[in-house]
């Protein structure tokens, strides 16, 4: 594990100038390069800066890391940036991939002091322009031909800022940097760019760096705000979301998401064909009705969390440490790989010796001593990959990102040194905050030439039983009882001990609505509530832990929706509407069928509908949905 001290680092780099090329995001045009600076400006940035490690789950070059930064928070307004910051990680875990591969990512923050608070031309072109350290921007960087929301950053004093962080590179980091602001923006390409305190800032992260590491596209059917699109007219787009196949033919060439077609979408609906997307309204389909691709609060849809799979284990390497390979090893001895540990569940590993597969199971280590070798060369493979649910196409399941092999050369002439290795554990799931109750948690050791360690679980004093891969204890296989536990793994014969505690408490949510027209109670019925018109919804959870909870809720089984407030003011509450309100062009709030756009059908649906809730706390505890209805009444005359 890397030491949380990395605190006033302070390094002069070469200015290096990068263009932030930016795809599609939120309706915006692409962010233009960096502006023209000089490396003495970039240095006084530079020298004012402080890394501050967020979560760390593993060494910086052996991770993928997210490193955050700050523009227009001055000194005193630097509280409100570490919140930011939280908020938006936290609602980052909340949606997958990354609920289940945190433990991939490292998080930093680059806290840098602004002489004036806010970014430039925020909100308008006639704002004035402020002394920030990143020369963020909304209209493209004070462009009138642009739009407001595309926020744009010095790719060049951001990279400099990001390469304080030991052990990044272009290569295994992506960087986030956050606008002083309340206005609703954002950017994606080489960086992501998003307004910090908007009520919808925290999910404009995602989606930029859905961009920005995924590459997807836009599902957008327009390209200016308001303005519908025309008629896609290109080719098959190289989009993996985007087709101009029927669903029939995707099964017949087995193209693009056949795999997915008919499956209940994770962000709401069935996996299937609808028109529209690549700003285009018509000739182009996406999988999807909406995701978090076309629609900020939906989650990403199967199809793009496949590919956000992908790009966030390209990033880093399923095996971190093994024996050594260089030159042939001794059949006296102990073979052994270190992996990763995803938090929605164990890698596998199978051994193979010349070929043929070892009946050890899941296990991490090989005792060459037990094959009785006969004289000779023999090859000996470690097989390690990921057999996530969310991969159905075998060429990711068999690429780098998902699979990789060790081999060594054995040969019983070949001797082993005796070692005296004192067993310790190496790595771990961090001890320093609580784990939820539906985590992987894990504890790698030293390894011994000649022994094979083991880890012995014990929750609340008793034994848990954990055959096979001893390394890794999925909690959700424990099915604890809401509370608090103790969990603690040990090398036996050993010191060696390391404890945790596991929330199983998820958080507690409430909600509020204004006032009805009636309520209805009945047997074995949720409450119902009537309304002639518009109504608000305020949720609100609490947790006996530390950090932000997010809270969402879904419509008659529709994809769930992270709950924000209302777009124009966080504080608010969410405020559902017969056709929804139109806010800058899009809209929000529509009871029954969603509708996000002024195009989209805007047909009341009255009647009544069937509203859950639910929230997440920060140790990634989900709580069991609760529902209400709502009836929504038709006007006479």
């Amino acid at each position: 594990m890397d030491s949380p001290g990395i605190r006033r680092t302070r390094l002069r780099r070469a200015l290096v100038r990068l263009t932030a090329g930016c795809l599609m995001t939120a309706g915006l045009v692409g962010a233009g390069p960096a502006a023209a600076d000089s490396s003495g400006a970039v240095d006084d940035v530079v020298d004012t800066a402080t890394v501050v490690p967020v979560q760390t789950t593993g060494p910086a070059d052996k991770r993928f890391n997210l490193v955050v930064m700050g523009d227009g928070y001055t000194a005193e307004e630097m509280p409100a940036f570490r919140a930011d910051v939280e908020k938006h990680m936290n609602v980052l875990w909340s949606i997958e991939p990354f609920a289940s591969y945190r433990s991939y990512i490292n998080v930093w923050a680059v806290e840098v002091p602004s002489p004036e608070s806010g970014v430039d031309c925020d909100p308008g072109l006639d704002a004035p322009r402020r002394d920030t350290p990143l020369n963020m921007g909304f209209w493209g960087g004070c462009n009138p031909g642009s739009v407001q929301r595309l926020l744009t950053v010095d790719s060049g004093r951001a990279a400099s800022l990001a390469d304080l962080v030991p052990g990044t590179s272009g290569a295994n980091r992506q960087i986030v940097a956050l606008a002083h602001s309340d206005t609703y923006g954002g950017a994606g390409g080489s960086y992501a760019t998003a307004s910090g305190g908007n009520a919808l800032s925290s999910l404009i992260t995602p989606h930029e760096i859905g961009h920005s590491l995924g590459k997807l596209q836009d599902e957008y059917d327009y390209y200016a705000r308001g303005v519908a699109g025309g008629p896609y007219s290109g080719p098959e787009p190289t989009s993996a979301h985007h087709t101009l196949l029927t669903e029939e033919q995707m099964r017949e060439q087995r193209a693009k998401w056949w795999r997915w077609l008919g499956e209940r979408s994770d962000a709401g609906g069935v996996i299937g064909r609808f028109e529209g997307g690549l700003y285009s309204t018509k000739g182009v389909w996406r999988p999807s009705k909406h995701s978090i691709m076309k629609t900020l609060g939906y989650d990403f849809d199967q199809v793009e969390r496949e590919v956000m799979v992908q790009a966030i284990s390209a990033k880093v390497n399923l095996v971190q440490r093994h024996t050594p390979n260089t030159a042939p090893i001794g059949a006296d001895r102990t073979v052994w790989v270190d992996t990763l540990h995803p938090l929605g569940g164990e890698l596998s590993v199978v051994w193979r010796l010349d070929g043929r597969t070892i009946g050890i199971g899941d296990t991490r280590t090989v005792d060459l001593r037990r094959m009785h070798l006969s004289p000779g060369n023999h090859t000996l493979t470690a097989t390690v990959s990921d057999p996530t649910p969310f991969v159905r196409d075998p060429a990711v399941r068999g690429s780098a990102a998902l699979t990789r092999t060790v081999s060594w050369t054995v040969n019983r002439a070949s001797t082993t040194p005796e070692d005296e290795v004192e067993a310790a554990f190496t790595g771990h799931t961090p001890t320093t905050s609580p784990v939820g109750a539906r985590s992987v948690v894990h504890a790698d050791t030293t390894h011994p030439t000649r022994d094979t360690l083991a880890v012995r679980w014990r929750l609340d004093g008793r034994t848990v039983d954990n055959p096979g891969n001893d390394r890794d204890l999925d909690l959700r296989s424990l099915r604890l009882t809401p509370g608090t536990h103790t969990l603690t793994a040990r090398i036996p014969g050993s010191d060696a001990e390391l404890r945790w505690t596991v929330d199983a408490r998820p958080a507690t949510g409430a909600y509020e609505l204004s006032e009805p027209l009636r309520t209805v109670s009945r047997p074995g019925r949720p409450i119902e509530y009537v309304y002639d018109g518009e109504f608000t919804m305020k949720l609100t959870a609490r947790d006996d832990q530390p950090g932000t909870v997010v809270s969402q809720f879904r419509v008659d089984g529709d994809g769930w929706y992270t709950y924000y407030g209302w777009p124009t003011d966080a504080d608010a509450p969410f405020r559902f509407s017969p056709s929804g309100t139109v806010i800058d062009d899009l809209v929000y709030g529509k009871l029954g069928r969603s509708r996000a756009v002024p195009w989209d059908d805007a047909t009341p649906d009255y009647g009544t509908h069937t509203v859950e809730y639910r929230s997440m706390d920060a140790a990634g505890n989900v709580s069991a949905a609760k529902s209400f209805l709502v009836t929504l009444v038709e006007p006479r005359g």
